[in-house]
Protein backbone atom coordinates (compact mmCIF):
# COMPACT_ATOMS: atom_id res chain seq x y z
CA UNK A 1 0.00 0.00 0.00
CA UNK A 2 1.24 3.21 -0.75
CA UNK A 3 1.83 6.54 1.42
CA UNK A 4 -1.16 8.41 -0.34
CA UNK A 5 -3.06 5.10 0.00
CA UNK A 6 -2.91 5.36 3.59
CA UNK A 7 -2.93 8.46 3.99
CA UNK A 8 -6.60 8.48 2.03
CA UNK A 9 -7.32 5.53 4.15
CA UNK A 10 -6.58 7.11 7.39
CA UNK A 11 -8.52 10.13 6.39
CA UNK A 12 -11.70 8.27 5.28
CA UNK A 13 -11.52 6.92 9.05
CA UNK A 14 -10.99 9.80 11.23
CA UNK A 15 -12.73 12.60 11.24
CA UNK A 16 -10.25 15.65 10.74
CA UNK A 17 -10.39 19.34 12.83
CA UNK A 18 -10.94 21.78 10.46
CA UNK A 19 -8.12 23.52 11.55
CA UNK A 20 -5.98 20.92 10.49
CA UNK A 21 -7.95 20.33 7.34
CA UNK A 22 -6.61 23.74 6.17
CA UNK A 23 -3.01 22.87 7.71
CA UNK A 24 -2.86 19.87 5.57
CA UNK A 25 -4.75 22.12 2.30
CA UNK A 26 -1.37 24.85 2.71
CA UNK A 27 1.78 22.68 2.06
CA UNK A 28 -0.67 20.26 -0.70
CA UNK A 29 -1.06 24.21 -2.28
CA UNK A 30 2.64 24.72 -2.48
CA UNK A 31 3.54 21.45 -4.10
CA UNK A 32 1.23 21.14 -6.89
CA UNK A 33 2.29 24.87 -7.55
CA UNK A 34 6.15 23.83 -7.72
CA UNK A 35 5.41 21.03 -9.74
CA UNK A 36 3.49 23.00 -12.10
CA UNK A 37 6.78 25.54 -12.22
CA UNK A 38 8.93 23.05 -12.46
CA UNK A 39 7.11 21.39 -15.47
CA UNK A 40 7.00 24.40 -17.29
CA UNK A 41 10.92 25.08 -16.87
CA UNK A 42 11.55 21.14 -17.59
CA UNK A 43 10.15 21.98 -21.10
CA UNK A 44 11.77 24.81 -21.81
CA UNK A 45 15.51 23.73 -21.11
CA UNK A 46 14.69 20.97 -22.78
CA UNK A 47 14.53 17.93 -19.85
CA UNK A 48 11.48 16.80 -20.85
CA UNK A 49 12.19 13.66 -19.35
CA UNK A 50 11.53 14.62 -16.30
CA UNK A 51 7.69 15.95 -17.28
CA UNK A 52 6.18 12.86 -16.69
CA UNK A 53 7.50 12.48 -12.61
CA UNK A 54 6.76 15.40 -12.41
CA UNK A 55 3.27 15.54 -13.50
CA UNK A 56 3.21 12.02 -11.32
CA UNK A 57 3.59 14.61 -8.25
CA UNK A 58 1.43 17.08 -8.92
CA UNK A 59 -1.07 14.64 -9.58
CA UNK A 60 -0.51 13.11 -6.30
CA UNK A 61 -1.36 16.21 -4.63
CA UNK A 62 -4.16 17.08 -6.21
CA UNK A 63 -5.79 13.90 -5.73
CA UNK A 64 -5.33 14.28 -1.71
CA UNK A 65 -6.00 17.87 -1.58
CA UNK A 66 -9.76 16.48 -3.47
CA UNK A 67 -9.77 13.40 -0.46
CA UNK A 68 -9.52 16.23 1.94
CA UNK A 69 -11.91 18.40 0.65
CA UNK A 70 -14.51 14.93 0.02
CA UNK A 71 -13.84 15.06 4.21
CA UNK A 72 -14.45 18.37 4.95
CA UNK A 73 -17.53 18.46 3.08
CA UNK A 74 -18.85 15.05 4.62
CA UNK A 75 -18.39 16.16 7.73
CA UNK A 76 -19.77 19.23 8.01
CA UNK A 77 -22.92 17.49 6.19
CA UNK A 78 -22.42 19.61 3.18
CA UNK A 79 -24.78 17.34 0.11
CA UNK A 80 -22.97 16.85 -2.83
CA UNK A 81 -25.19 19.55 -4.99
CA UNK A 82 -24.24 22.16 -1.99
CA UNK A 83 -20.29 21.14 -2.46
CA UNK A 84 -20.62 21.67 -5.97
CA UNK A 85 -21.87 25.07 -5.71
CA UNK A 86 -19.32 26.13 -2.99
CA UNK A 87 -15.95 24.50 -4.70
CA UNK A 88 -15.07 26.44 -7.75
CA UNK A 89 -12.54 25.01 -9.95
CA UNK A 90 -10.90 25.39 -13.08
CA UNK A 91 -12.40 21.92 -13.80
CA UNK A 92 -15.85 23.84 -13.09
CA UNK A 93 -15.30 26.25 -16.44
CA UNK A 94 -17.09 25.75 -19.89
CA UNK A 95 -15.52 24.23 -21.92
CA UNK A 96 -12.76 26.05 -23.91
CA UNK A 97 -12.78 28.88 -21.43
CA UNK A 98 -8.98 28.32 -20.34
CA UNK A 99 -7.97 28.23 -24.11
CA UNK A 100 -9.77 31.56 -24.31
CA UNK A 101 -8.24 32.65 -21.56
CA UNK A 102 -4.92 31.90 -22.50
CA UNK A 103 -5.42 33.60 -26.01
CA UNK A 104 -7.03 36.62 -24.42
CA UNK A 105 -4.07 37.01 -21.83
CA UNK A 106 -1.32 37.16 -24.56
CA UNK A 107 -3.47 39.52 -26.39
CA UNK A 108 -4.21 42.98 -25.47
CA UNK A 109 -5.27 44.78 -22.04
CA UNK A 110 -7.78 47.61 -23.61
CA UNK A 111 -5.83 47.91 -26.63
CA UNK A 112 -2.67 47.40 -25.14
CA UNK A 113 -0.31 44.69 -25.79
CA UNK A 114 0.84 42.99 -22.68
CA UNK A 115 4.37 44.17 -22.75
CA UNK A 116 2.94 47.38 -22.12
CA UNK A 117 2.01 46.07 -18.50
CA UNK A 118 4.80 44.39 -17.87
CA UNK A 119 5.96 47.04 -15.87
CA UNK A 120 3.14 46.58 -13.38
CA UNK A 121 3.44 46.32 -9.69
CA UNK A 122 1.77 43.51 -7.47
CA UNK A 123 1.66 43.41 -4.19
CA UNK A 124 1.98 39.18 -2.70
CA UNK A 125 0.17 38.95 1.08
CA UNK A 126 0.24 35.68 2.04
CA UNK A 127 1.89 34.32 5.87
CA UNK A 128 3.33 31.80 4.43
CA UNK A 129 6.61 31.93 3.15
CA UNK A 130 6.56 29.02 0.31
CA UNK A 131 2.78 30.27 -0.71
CA UNK A 132 3.94 33.95 -1.12
CA UNK A 133 7.21 32.26 -3.07
CA UNK A 134 4.90 30.08 -5.23
CA UNK A 135 2.81 33.21 -6.17
CA UNK A 136 5.61 35.50 -6.70
CA UNK A 137 7.93 33.10 -9.08
CA UNK A 138 4.51 32.65 -11.16
CA UNK A 139 4.13 36.12 -11.20
CA UNK A 140 7.33 37.43 -11.82
CA UNK A 141 7.63 34.67 -14.70
CA UNK A 142 4.49 36.32 -16.29
CA UNK A 143 6.62 39.64 -16.48
CA UNK A 144 5.52 41.67 -13.44
CA UNK A 145 6.89 43.37 -10.48
CA UNK A 146 6.52 41.74 -7.34
CA UNK A 147 6.74 42.74 -3.48
CA UNK A 148 5.51 40.38 -0.86
CA UNK A 149 3.88 41.04 2.51
CA UNK A 150 3.63 38.34 5.13
CA UNK A 151 0.96 40.16 7.10
CA UNK A 152 -2.03 42.57 6.79
CA UNK A 153 -0.53 45.27 8.82
CA UNK A 154 3.03 45.11 6.68
CA UNK A 155 0.60 44.85 3.66
CA UNK A 156 -1.23 48.06 4.52
CA UNK A 157 2.17 49.87 5.40
CA UNK A 158 3.88 49.10 2.11
CA UNK A 159 0.57 50.06 -0.35
CA UNK A 160 0.54 53.71 1.77
CA UNK A 161 4.17 54.21 0.74
CA UNK A 162 4.60 52.83 -2.65
CA UNK A 163 2.24 52.70 -5.68
CA UNK A 164 0.68 49.21 -6.46
CA UNK A 165 -1.20 48.38 -9.49
CA UNK A 166 -2.77 45.06 -7.90
CA UNK A 167 -2.87 43.59 -4.59
CA UNK A 168 -3.35 39.33 -4.52
CA UNK A 169 -4.56 39.27 -0.84
CA UNK A 170 -4.88 35.50 1.34
CA UNK A 171 -7.82 35.31 3.81
CA UNK A 172 -6.42 33.72 6.69
CA UNK A 173 -3.48 35.59 8.57
CA UNK A 174 -2.94 36.14 11.83
CA UNK A 175 -3.26 39.53 13.31
CA UNK A 176 -5.32 40.92 10.45
CA UNK A 177 -7.20 39.24 7.93
CA UNK A 178 -7.62 39.66 4.50
CA UNK A 179 -11.23 40.66 5.39
CA UNK A 180 -10.01 43.35 7.52
CA UNK A 181 -7.34 44.52 4.83
CA UNK A 182 -9.60 44.64 2.50
CA UNK A 183 -12.01 46.42 4.17
CA UNK A 184 -9.20 49.33 4.98
CA UNK A 185 -8.49 49.44 1.79
CA UNK A 186 -11.70 50.29 0.36
CA UNK A 187 -12.43 52.64 3.45
CA UNK A 188 -9.83 54.81 2.23
CA UNK A 189 -9.77 57.20 -0.26
CA UNK A 190 -6.44 57.07 -1.85
CA UNK A 191 -6.37 53.46 -1.77
CA UNK A 192 -9.92 52.18 -2.88
CA UNK A 193 -9.14 52.10 -6.24
CA UNK A 194 -6.93 49.55 -6.22
CA UNK A 195 -8.10 45.96 -7.27
CA UNK A 196 -8.10 43.06 -4.93
CA UNK A 197 -7.68 39.94 -5.98
CA UNK A 198 -8.41 37.30 -2.96
CA UNK A 199 -6.56 33.74 -2.83
CA UNK A 200 -6.98 31.46 -0.14
CA UNK A 201 -7.56 28.06 0.71
CA UNK A 202 -10.83 28.35 1.82
CA UNK A 203 -13.42 27.69 -1.17
CA UNK A 204 -17.10 28.68 0.92
CA UNK A 205 -19.26 30.21 -1.26
CA UNK A 206 -19.94 32.44 1.03
CA UNK A 207 -16.70 34.00 1.95
CA UNK A 208 -16.72 34.39 -1.91
CA UNK A 209 -19.81 36.70 -1.88
CA UNK A 210 -17.91 38.13 1.35
CA UNK A 211 -15.43 39.41 -0.71
CA UNK A 212 -16.84 40.73 -3.88
CA UNK A 213 -19.26 42.73 -1.88
CA UNK A 214 -16.61 43.84 0.53
CA UNK A 215 -15.29 45.81 -3.36
CA UNK A 216 -12.78 42.85 -4.01
CA UNK A 217 -12.24 42.59 -8.12
CA UNK A 218 -11.64 38.86 -7.87
CA UNK A 219 -11.17 35.76 -5.90
CA UNK A 220 -9.39 32.85 -6.60
CA UNK A 221 -8.89 29.86 -4.36
CA UNK A 222 -5.57 27.72 -3.92
CA UNK A 223 -4.53 25.57 -6.00
CA UNK A 224 -5.02 27.96 -8.81
CA UNK A 225 -4.81 26.85 -12.42
CA UNK A 226 -2.20 29.66 -14.24
CA UNK A 227 -3.75 30.11 -16.97
CA UNK A 228 -6.88 31.32 -14.76
CA UNK A 229 -4.86 33.28 -12.60
CA UNK A 230 -3.13 35.42 -15.36
CA UNK A 231 -6.69 35.62 -17.35
CA UNK A 232 -8.36 37.09 -13.66
CA UNK A 233 -5.03 39.37 -13.89
CA UNK A 234 -5.29 40.73 -17.00
CA UNK A 235 -9.09 41.93 -16.71
CA UNK A 236 -8.51 42.99 -13.16
CA UNK A 237 -5.07 45.28 -14.69
CA UNK A 238 -7.28 46.27 -17.84
CA UNK A 239 -10.08 48.05 -15.34
CA UNK A 240 -7.50 49.72 -13.70
CA UNK A 241 -6.12 50.61 -16.46
CA UNK A 242 -9.75 51.82 -17.41
CA UNK A 243 -10.16 53.98 -14.27
CA UNK A 244 -6.50 55.23 -14.36
CA UNK A 245 -7.38 56.95 -18.11
CA UNK A 246 -10.92 58.21 -16.23
CA UNK A 247 -9.07 59.77 -13.48
CA UNK A 248 -5.98 61.03 -15.82
CA UNK A 249 -8.70 62.60 -18.38
CA UNK A 250 -10.32 64.21 -15.21
CA UNK A 251 -7.44 65.89 -13.76
CA UNK A 252 -6.74 67.15 -17.41
CA UNK A 253 -10.46 68.36 -17.97
CA UNK A 254 -10.01 70.21 -14.17
CA UNK A 255 -7.18 71.62 -15.21
CA UNK A 256 -8.60 72.87 -18.58
CA UNK A 257 -11.32 74.14 -16.63
CA UNK A 258 -9.35 76.23 -14.20
CA UNK A 259 -6.89 77.67 -17.05
CA UNK A 260 -10.46 78.77 -19.14
CA UNK A 261 -11.80 80.54 -15.84
CA UNK A 262 -8.37 82.01 -15.60
CA UNK A 263 -8.58 82.81 -19.10
CA UNK A 264 -11.66 84.08 -19.08
CA UNK A 265 -11.47 86.71 -16.08
CA UNK A 266 -8.42 87.45 -17.40
CA UNK A 267 -10.75 88.76 -20.68
CA UNK A 268 -13.52 90.25 -18.25
CA UNK A 269 -11.02 92.44 -16.63
CA UNK A 270 -9.26 93.95 -19.87
CA UNK A 271 -12.86 93.99 -21.38
CA UNK A 272 -14.25 96.00 -18.46
CA UNK A 273 -11.11 98.28 -18.34
CA UNK A 274 -10.96 99.02 -22.20
CA UNK A 275 -14.90 99.50 -21.97
CA UNK A 276 -15.37 101.80 -19.14
CA UNK A 277 -12.57 103.86 -20.50
CA UNK A 278 -14.32 104.46 -23.88
CA UNK A 279 -17.19 105.69 -21.98
CA UNK A 280 -15.56 109.11 -21.24
CA UNK A 281 -14.56 109.94 -24.28
CA UNK A 282 -17.89 108.61 -26.24
CA UNK A 283 -19.31 110.88 -23.84
CA UNK A 284 -17.25 114.11 -25.07
CA UNK A 285 -17.94 113.25 -28.67
CA UNK A 286 -21.50 113.17 -28.61
CA UNK A 287 -21.94 115.99 -26.24
CA UNK A 288 -18.93 117.44 -28.85
CA UNK A 289 -21.59 116.99 -32.17
CA UNK A 290 -24.38 118.56 -30.17
CA UNK A 291 -23.05 121.49 -29.37
CA UNK A 292 -22.28 122.33 -33.01
CA UNK A 293 -26.00 123.77 -33.27
CA UNK A 294 -24.71 126.35 -30.86
CA UNK A 295 -21.91 127.54 -33.34
CA UNK A 296 -24.77 128.33 -36.32
CA UNK A 297 -27.21 126.87 -38.42
CA UNK A 298 -26.24 123.76 -40.19
CA UNK A 299 -27.64 123.39 -43.93
CA UNK A 300 -29.68 120.13 -43.96
CA UNK A 301 -27.02 117.74 -45.26
CA UNK A 302 -25.01 118.89 -42.05
CA UNK A 303 -27.95 118.54 -39.74
CA UNK A 304 -28.41 114.90 -40.85
CA UNK A 305 -25.05 114.13 -40.90
CA UNK A 306 -24.71 115.38 -36.96
CA UNK A 307 -27.88 113.61 -36.18
CA UNK A 308 -26.49 110.33 -37.72
CA UNK A 309 -23.32 110.80 -35.74
CA UNK A 310 -24.92 111.69 -32.45
CA UNK A 311 -27.26 108.37 -32.73
CA UNK A 312 -24.83 105.82 -33.32
CA UNK A 313 -22.47 107.33 -30.58
CA UNK A 314 -25.70 107.09 -28.06
CA UNK A 315 -26.18 103.65 -29.56
CA UNK A 316 -22.61 102.58 -28.69
CA UNK A 317 -22.87 104.26 -25.38
CA UNK A 318 -26.25 102.46 -24.44
CA UNK A 319 -24.45 99.34 -25.41
CA UNK A 320 -21.39 99.67 -23.13
CA UNK A 321 -23.30 101.02 -20.13
CA UNK A 322 -25.55 97.61 -21.14
CA UNK A 323 -22.29 95.37 -20.49
CA UNK A 324 -21.21 97.35 -17.93
CA UNK A 325 -24.09 96.88 -16.25
CA UNK A 326 -24.38 93.01 -17.36
CA UNK A 327 -20.96 92.50 -15.73
CA UNK A 328 -22.10 94.51 -12.79
CA UNK A 329 -25.42 91.98 -12.29
CA UNK A 330 -22.89 88.89 -12.68
CA UNK A 331 -20.95 89.68 -10.26
CA UNK A 332 -23.35 90.33 -7.26
CA UNK A 333 -21.96 94.17 -6.78
CA UNK A 334 -25.41 95.79 -8.71
CA UNK A 335 -26.93 97.79 -6.24
CA UNK A 336 -31.24 97.36 -6.09
CA UNK A 337 -33.04 99.95 -4.55
CA UNK A 338 -36.65 99.04 -3.93
CA UNK A 339 -39.68 101.45 -3.48
CA UNK A 340 -43.40 100.57 -4.31
CA UNK A 341 -44.34 101.32 -8.20
CA UNK A 342 -47.39 102.33 -9.94
CA UNK A 343 -47.77 99.68 -12.80
CA UNK A 344 -49.64 102.43 -14.85
CA UNK A 345 -46.79 105.15 -14.26
CA UNK A 346 -44.17 102.68 -14.95
CA UNK A 347 -45.50 101.14 -18.32
CA UNK A 348 -46.93 104.76 -19.71
CA UNK A 349 -43.21 105.89 -18.76
CA UNK A 350 -41.34 103.37 -20.76
CA UNK A 351 -43.99 104.13 -23.88
CA UNK A 352 -43.09 107.12 -23.76
CA UNK A 353 -38.94 106.73 -23.85
CA UNK A 354 -39.74 104.24 -27.19
CA UNK A 355 -42.28 106.43 -28.81
CA UNK A 356 -40.07 107.99 -31.08
CA UNK A 357 -39.00 104.83 -32.46
CA UNK A 358 -42.80 103.58 -32.87
CA UNK A 359 -43.56 106.94 -34.91
CA UNK A 360 -40.64 106.60 -37.18
CA UNK A 361 -42.23 102.56 -38.47
CA UNK A 362 -45.94 103.62 -37.94
CA UNK A 363 -46.05 100.79 -35.08
CA UNK A 364 -49.06 101.56 -32.90
CA UNK A 365 -48.63 100.90 -28.72
CA UNK A 366 -51.35 99.28 -26.92
CA UNK A 367 -51.58 99.18 -23.35
CA UNK A 368 -53.64 96.91 -21.46
CA UNK A 369 -53.57 96.41 -17.33
CA UNK A 370 -55.95 94.60 -15.41
CA UNK A 371 -57.60 96.01 -13.05
CA UNK A 372 -56.62 93.70 -9.84
CA UNK A 373 -53.10 94.57 -10.25
CA UNK A 374 -51.57 96.14 -7.17
CA UNK A 375 -48.42 98.38 -6.85
CA UNK A 376 -45.20 96.40 -7.28
CA UNK A 377 -42.37 96.30 -5.40
CA UNK A 378 -38.60 97.02 -6.94
CA UNK A 379 -36.37 99.21 -8.61
CA UNK A 380 -38.18 101.65 -10.65
CA UNK A 381 -34.95 102.67 -13.01
CA UNK A 382 -34.07 98.97 -13.90
CA UNK A 383 -37.49 97.63 -14.21
CA UNK A 384 -38.50 100.90 -16.49
CA UNK A 385 -35.29 100.25 -18.71
CA UNK A 386 -36.19 96.21 -19.09
CA UNK A 387 -39.82 97.13 -20.41
CA UNK A 388 -37.77 99.79 -22.66
CA UNK A 389 -35.58 97.21 -23.79
CA UNK A 390 -38.26 94.62 -24.57
CA UNK A 391 -40.17 97.36 -26.25
CA UNK A 392 -37.36 98.17 -28.71
CA UNK A 393 -36.68 94.71 -29.39
CA UNK A 394 -40.83 94.41 -30.59
CA UNK A 395 -40.12 97.02 -32.35
CA UNK A 396 -37.67 96.93 -34.08
CA UNK A 397 -38.84 93.19 -35.48
CA UNK A 398 -42.43 94.42 -35.95
CA UNK A 399 -43.13 95.40 -39.41
CA UNK A 400 -44.61 99.13 -40.27
CA UNK A 401 -48.20 98.93 -39.62
CA UNK A 402 -47.87 96.16 -37.29
CA UNK A 403 -48.90 96.49 -33.14
CA UNK A 404 -47.12 96.20 -29.99
CA UNK A 405 -49.28 95.27 -26.92
CA UNK A 406 -47.91 95.89 -23.37
CA UNK A 407 -49.98 93.71 -21.12
CA UNK A 408 -49.84 93.40 -16.70
CA UNK A 409 -51.62 91.05 -14.81
CA UNK A 410 -52.27 90.07 -11.60
CA UNK A 411 -51.39 86.35 -10.97
CA UNK A 412 -53.12 85.12 -7.48
CA UNK A 413 -51.46 81.78 -7.64
CA UNK A 414 -48.01 83.13 -6.90
CA UNK A 415 -48.04 86.67 -5.63
CA UNK A 416 -46.71 88.09 -8.13
CA UNK A 417 -47.45 90.45 -11.65
CA UNK A 418 -46.95 89.56 -14.75
CA UNK A 419 -45.75 91.76 -17.58
CA UNK A 420 -45.45 90.88 -21.14
CA UNK A 421 -44.76 92.94 -24.44
CA UNK A 422 -46.67 91.07 -27.49
CA UNK A 423 -45.75 91.86 -31.11
CA UNK A 424 -46.66 91.28 -34.53
CA UNK A 425 -43.55 90.25 -36.16
CA UNK A 426 -42.18 87.32 -38.30
CA UNK A 427 -41.57 85.48 -34.38
CA UNK A 428 -38.49 83.58 -33.07
CA UNK A 429 -37.83 79.82 -34.15
CA UNK A 430 -37.66 77.63 -30.98
CA UNK A 431 -34.53 76.14 -31.30
CA UNK A 432 -33.66 79.47 -30.26
CA UNK A 433 -35.35 79.93 -27.18
CA UNK A 434 -32.77 78.60 -25.19
CA UNK A 435 -30.31 81.00 -26.11
CA UNK A 436 -31.49 84.13 -26.77
CA UNK A 437 -31.50 85.94 -23.01
CA UNK A 438 -27.40 84.83 -23.63
CA UNK A 439 -24.64 87.66 -23.56
CA UNK A 440 -24.08 88.30 -26.99
CA UNK A 441 -26.56 85.83 -28.32
CA UNK A 442 -27.95 85.99 -31.77
CA UNK A 443 -31.20 83.99 -33.23
CA UNK A 444 -31.03 83.51 -36.86
CA UNK A 445 -34.35 84.57 -38.70
CA UNK A 446 -36.34 82.18 -40.83
CA UNK A 447 -36.55 84.64 -43.44
CA UNK A 448 -33.34 84.92 -45.71
CA UNK A 449 -31.02 83.90 -42.90
CA UNK A 450 -31.35 87.23 -41.23
CA UNK A 451 -29.53 87.36 -37.88
CA UNK A 452 -31.41 89.09 -35.24
CA UNK A 453 -28.96 90.34 -32.31
CA UNK A 454 -30.39 90.24 -29.06
CA UNK A 455 -27.28 91.97 -27.81
CA UNK A 456 -26.97 92.63 -24.29
CA UNK A 457 -30.42 94.21 -23.80
CA UNK A 458 -32.28 90.70 -23.15
CA UNK A 459 -29.25 89.47 -20.92
CA UNK A 460 -29.67 92.90 -18.86
CA UNK A 461 -33.92 92.10 -18.76
CA UNK A 462 -33.12 88.41 -17.64
CA UNK A 463 -30.40 89.53 -14.72
CA UNK A 464 -32.54 92.65 -13.48
CA UNK A 465 -35.93 90.22 -13.23
CA UNK A 466 -33.77 87.67 -11.77
CA UNK A 467 -32.11 90.03 -9.47
CA UNK A 468 -35.62 91.06 -8.15
CA UNK A 469 -36.72 87.15 -7.51
CA UNK A 470 -39.05 86.78 -10.78
CA UNK A 471 -38.89 85.20 -13.89
CA UNK A 472 -38.55 86.18 -17.43
CA UNK A 473 -39.54 83.80 -20.63
CA UNK A 474 -40.45 84.23 -24.11
CA UNK A 475 -43.41 82.70 -26.32
CA UNK A 476 -43.67 82.38 -29.86
CA UNK A 477 -45.26 81.40 -32.82
CA UNK A 478 -44.21 81.95 -37.04
CA UNK A 479 -45.87 84.66 -38.79
CA UNK A 480 -48.16 85.64 -35.74
CA UNK A 481 -45.80 86.95 -33.60
CA UNK A 482 -43.63 87.06 -30.04
CA UNK A 483 -44.53 87.19 -26.43
CA UNK A 484 -41.58 88.04 -23.72
CA UNK A 485 -42.89 88.24 -20.44
CA UNK A 486 -41.87 88.69 -17.21
CA UNK A 487 -43.15 88.35 -13.24
CA UNK A 488 -41.72 90.63 -10.78
CA UNK A 489 -43.62 90.13 -6.62
CA UNK A 490 -45.97 93.09 -5.72
CA UNK A 491 -46.15 94.72 -2.44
Amino acid sequence: MTALSLGADYIQRHALPPNLIHDLRTPLNQIIGYSEMLEEQAQEVGLEHLVPDLASVRGAGQQLLRLIDSHFYSTTGSTTDQRKADTFTAHDLPAGYLARAEKQSEGAVLGEPVSAVDQRRMLVVDDVEANRDVLTRRLKRQGFVVATAENGRQAMEMVRKTSFDLVLLDIMMPEMDGFEVLRRLKADENLKHIPVIMISALSELDSVVKCIEMGAEDYLHKPFNPTLLKARIGACLGKKLARDRESLIFEQLKESFKRLEELEKERDNLTHMIIHDLRTPLSSVIVGMQTLDLMGELNADQLEMKNIAVSGGQTLLGMINDLLDVEKFESGSMPIEYSELPVLELVESAVGQVKSLSDDKQLKVAIQISADVPRVRGDGSKLSRTLVNLLGNAIKFTPSGGIVTVEVMYRSDCGMAEFSVRDTGEGIPTEAFGRIFEKFGQVEERKAGRSMSTGLGLTFCKLAVEAHGGQIGVESEPRVGSRFWFTIPVE
